[in-house]
């Protein structure tokens, strides 16, 4: 009795604690939200910020620049919540991708995803197409590699997750080969460095239609793994263990792939190709909160975004001319996944 009871102390207590990180993380999200509209070639202080923002649901009298109000609505809101919806979609992805998995270098674009985005996308640059059309040839080119990956691994039978992760690889190269013939076929001067500059991710030109695209997409993959959390928690231990359980293993690894590739698709769609932030980001969070599902998901949504928006202010400010998202998740990620792989203190358990 005594042992049950200071269990349930122990739970109630975790919990608590838990509550009390997801908390600080929504804050931290806040916190660089606000501070977002204030970096930039045009700073509008946070006074200033709350004005405008209150000016649209209240009838305050306008006292400030009308480009003030451009700047916010038009330049630097979409780009804040674009960056937001990105971060929160690949941390998500990794998450649930790492758990279902079981392997901590397991990331979003392991199905192919990305590649086969980045494929659609340049072959619309390559045509010419417009803002539009690029985002959702991309969106479609995601949807057919993961498509082509999960329809090769049904055909294998000995061992069927071995068989989806080399399904994802060589569909990936595959794509990323295809990637590689459009660069080398397509005018130097003008469709190269497009597309160049689309794979190595960008928030540059986002516009608030860009945000409304990808909305439905990251918003509907999110709730329905939130919704399913603690049916993770079971597949992370095992098949074996699911099932006796009573979860349906095969059914629980399709939805996760489905919302996973469209979370993946709709973030690459509007950003380009932005890595490591949902190999790294899971793994922060998980020190952060523990492996529970149950927290992790909300941890990783909220983490995910944070990093995302503060790199993606970092990448407006640090030189003259913008740096693509791409490189500066590779520089910032690769030091911090080697300094978990040389601390297995915090491993993977």
């Amino acid at each position: 009795m005594e042992t049950i009871i200071k269990e349930k102390i122990a739970e109630v207590k975790s919990q608590r604690d838990a509550g009390w990180k997801i908390l600080i993380l929504l804050s931290t999200l806040i916190l660089i939200f606000i501070l977002s509209f204030a970096l930039g070639r045009y700073p509008v202080p946070p006074g200033q910020l709350l004005e405008v923002l209150a000016s649209r649901v209240f009838p305050l009298e306008a006292h400030w620049n009308a480009t003030v109000e451009t700047v916010i609505f038009q330049v630097r809101l979409p780009r804040i919540f674009a960056a937001i919806l990105v971060g929160a979609a690949l941390s998500t992805a990794g998450a649930a991708y790492q758990g279902m998995f079981k392997n901590p270098l397991v990331s979003p674009d392991i199905l192919g995803a990305s590649a086969g985005a980045g494929f659609g996308a340049a072959l619309a640059i390559y045509f010419s197409f417009s803002m539009l059309g690029i985002q959702l040839m991309a969106f479609v080119g995601g949807l057919l590699a993961v498509g082509l990956t999960y329809g090769i691994s049904l055909r294998i039978r000995h061992d069927p997750m071995l068989a989806l992760v080399l399904s994802g690889i060589m569909i990936g190269s595959l794509f990323s080969a295809a990637i590689s013939c459009i660069k080398y076929i397509a005018d130097p001067y003008d469709k190269l460095p497009a597309i160049t500059f689309w794979l190595m991710g960008s928030l540059a030109s986002i516009t608030s239609r860009d945000v409304y695209m990808a909305l439905t997409p990251i918003l509907f993959g999110c709730i329905l793994l939130y919704l399913l959390r603690w049916r993770l928690n079971v597949l992370a231990m095992g098949e074996e263990e699911a099932r006796v359980l009573g979860i349906n293993t095969g059914v629980m690894k399709t939805i996760v792939i489905i919302c996973c590739t469209l979370m993946t698709a709709a973030a690459v769609s509007i950003s380009g190709m932005i890595g490591w932030v949902g190999l790294v980001i899971p793994h922060l969070a998980r020190m952060i909160v523990g492996p529970n599902y149950r927290v992790l998901l909300p941890a990783s949504i909220l983490l995910g975004g944070a990093y995302l928006l503060l790199v993606d202010d970092l990448a407006r400010l640090l030189a003259s001319m913008e740096i693509p998202l791409g490189i500066l998740t590779a520089l910032i990620g690769v030091p911090f996944f080697l300094y978990l792989l040389l601390n297995s203190k915090w491993g993977w358990k």
